[in-house]
Order: structure tokens, then sequence, then C-alpha cells
């Protein structure tokens, strides 16, 4: 058990890396304005009635760097310093955001494949561990790659989540430029910083869960 937590806990140092980067980069860039005064939330609906989306919500949600669209509700969640925010880091997640629900209306086939596994994810984030372990103390294979499999059903999730991700990402960009709400090309280089700290955190999270996967499989084979 000693050794599953070392390497689990070693594995777990590029996220934590990318986690405390996008952190540092929102509140960097969230000190600086943009020339065009809008709101995270402004941005937000500005960019939604550009691309003729008039039936998603947008709300204020609490906690920090919350924010999501929720394609079930048609609801784009914004957290406090999004929704309120004039920053460059405000406008570029509620602009990546509303990215997610231009995808939802255009059907995009990568958002619909992890919408789909969702069910699957979550089964798997409450299981996995419990299975594996039990298998690993019972010595019962079946248990042990049942965990696995678990495992690998969130991997797959989080695979088909990053195209979804640097997809918004490069919709939001274009988005911020032709609607005029990023006008300068310091507030462009400043958004691009913004999307990749957060894009790294999702290539980072799933890099540390391959090789998670990977040693899980290697204390599976020698049982």
């Amino acid at each position: 058990m000693l050794g599953w937590y070392l390497v689990t806990a070693l594995l777990a140092i590029p996220s934590l890396w990318a986690a405390a980067r996008v952190r540092s980069t929102f509140h960097r860039y969230a000190r600086v304005g943009v020339r065009s005064g809008m709101s995270g939330a402004e941005a937000a609906a500005s960019i939604l009635r550009a691309a003729g989306i008039s039936d998603v919500r947008i709300e204020p949600h609490r906690g920090m760097l919350t924010d999501h669209y929720d394609p079930r509700a048609k609801a784009l969640r914004l957290s406090p310093e999004v929704y309120q925010g004039r920053s460059i880091s405000s406008v570029a997640v509620a602009a990546h955001e509303a990215g997610h629900a231009i995808q939802h209306a255009d059907a995009y086939l990568p958002l619909k494949l992890r919408s789909a596994i969702v069910p699957v994810a979550m089964i798997g984030d409450r299981l996995w561990m419990i299975l594996f372990f039990i298998g690993i103390f019972a010595n019962a294979t079946g248990m042990i790659y049942a965990g696995i499999a678990l495992f690998a059903a969130m991997i797959l999730f989080q695979l088909v989540t990053l195209p979804t991700e640097f997809n918004a990402s490069s919709r939001a960009k274009a988005l911020l430029a032709s609607s005029g709400i990023v006008t300068t090309q310091e507030e462009e280089a400043g958004v691009s910083k913004v999307l990749g700290a957060a894009a790294l955190t999702y290539v980072a999270a799933a890099v540390t869960a391959v090789l998670q996967l990977l040693y899980m499989l290697s204390l599976a084979r020698r049982d």
C-alpha cells in the first residue's frame, strides 16, 4: 500500500502544478481590464447572440473557477469573478464556456461523445477504487480488472474531453476578436495565455491518469 500512495503522490505532481499555473495566470490577467469594458456575462451574451443562440441562460455560480456549460439545462454558469469581472481573464473564460454552448448547438461530435460517456465515467469514479483494492486484497482477478475497466472508462472521458476543450478555446479566441470584445494584440495574447493554462490542466490530468492505469495493470499482472 505504501508503494501505491507514493506512486499516486508522484503522479499527482503534474496536475497540481497545472492547477497552480491556471490559478496564477487567471489572477494575473484578472487585474488587466479589456478596453471594450465588457463583463464576462456580457461577453458570453454577445457571443451567443452572434451565433444565433437565444435559448441558453447565463447564470452566476458560486465558487472559484467553477465555470461550466450544462447542456441538459442549456445554462452557462459563471463564477463571480468571471460573471462580474471586466478583465481579460473574465472574458476569456466566459467566451470559452460560450464556445461549449455553440458546440452543443452545432452537435459537435466530441461533445456528444463526452456527454454519452458521462454516466459510465461517474459510476467508474465511485466504484473503480473499491473494486480494484478488494480484488488486490482478496486476490480476485475479476474484481481487479473490473476496477481497471471502470478506471479506463474515466480515462476515455478525459481523452474525449481534450478535443472538446481545445476546440472551445479556439472558438473563444476567434469570437472574442470578431465580436470586438478583445481589440488589441496584448489582450489577444492574454486570452491565449489564460486559455492555454486552462487547457494544460486537462492534458496533465489525462497523462497522469494514463500513467496510473499502466501502474494498475502492472500490479494486476503481479497477482
